[in-house]
């Protein structure tokens, strides 16, 4: 069996990685997003495939929403051209080998649940908690896209009726209480300072503050954590999974509030439930893609 291409495609940055049949990273290429995505990101395909001609598949998480049947951007408002575009047939008419698309946190929740900390589990979900709140389901190894490739949409979860103003048009979401935006929106409510720089402190200086007792800093995590555990109490009741894998950003900051967090669930728990930190971090999406094609 050959090698295969996991790519991870954010508003940013986009990850290029060659994985070999044992999950070894043979080559990790980490290049800026340019507008229009498609030519460019072929190109910067085309150029891996002549270095390692035994690839057999090539896997794609992009963020935005995704008909991963036929591998189509339904859904993406932030990179502009990119929302409707034919990933697959395209890629696929180019480079005469197999194409999978699908969002990028199922990507990462796929790589957890079958590589990483879920993998002694059948119905995992994996929280992203970063700049938003993203999610992916995987169940008994396969990726639960629903419908129309909406499944895993935490962030969308109404948690507070009639609360703040989302991105998505709807108020309430809990990616409005429960990301790296919302703990940045707490810190400049409750007026947490760094007393050296006089400017508001980063969500990871937040939890440091926290875990030294200073009592603003307290009151926002408290309403962060508090948050979280609704969220997973709420996907529990639902799905009835039993393993919850948390990563993102917000999560490098994990060893000030991990703790706190398993008590506030542990009194919502309808059925058992293990909550366990990401072990890939950044690479997550990239592996992901590449199972994508594995599987």
């Amino acid at each position: 069996m050959g090698s295969i291409i996991g790519v991870d495609i954010g508003g940013t940055k986009i990850r290029l990685g060659v994985i070999s049949k044992t999950k070894k990273v043979l080559k990790d290429v980490t290049i800026p997003t340019k507008i229009p995505v498609y030519p460019y990101l072929e190109n910067e395909i085309q150029k891996l495939l002549a270095e390692f001609p035994n690839v057999i598949g090539i896997g794609i998480g992009t963020r935005g929403m995704v008909d991963y049947e036929r591998g189509i951007i339904l859904y993406e408002k932030e990179l502009e051209g990119w929302e409707g575009t034919e990933v697959k047939s395209q890629l696929e008419a180019a480079t005469k080998i197999r194409v999978e698309v699908n969002n990028d946190a199922n990507c990462a929740a796929l790589a957890e649940a079958k590589l990483g900390a879920g993998k002694a589990f059948d119905h995992v979900i994996c929280l992203t908690i970063g700049t938003c709140l993203g999610g992916g389901f995987v169940f008994d190894g396969k990726v639960m896209n629903g419908a129309h490739g909406g499944a895993g949409e935490v962030g969308h979860l109404i948690l507070y009726p009639h609360g703040l103003q989302c991105g998505c048009g709807r108020k309430g979401c809990s990616e409005q209480y429960v990301s790296g935006t919302a703990i940045r929106r707490l810190i400049a409510e409750k007026r947490v300072i760094d007393p050296v720089t006089n400017a508001f402190v980063t969500p990871q200086q937040l939890f440091r503050l926290a875990a030294n007792g200073q009592r603003n800093a307290v009151e926002v995590r408290e309403r962060f954590l508090t948050d979280l555990s609704f969220v997973i109490s709420n996907l529990q009741a639902v799905l009835d999974i039993d393993c919850v894998v948390i990563g993102g950003g917000v999560s490098e900051s994990a060893n000030d509030w991990w703790d706190l967090l398993i008590e506030k669930v542990n009194p919502l728990k309808l059925q058992p439930l293990e909550i366990r930190r990401a072990i890939f971090g950044n690479e997550s999406g990239m592996l992901g893609a590449a199972l994508l094609v594995q599987d």
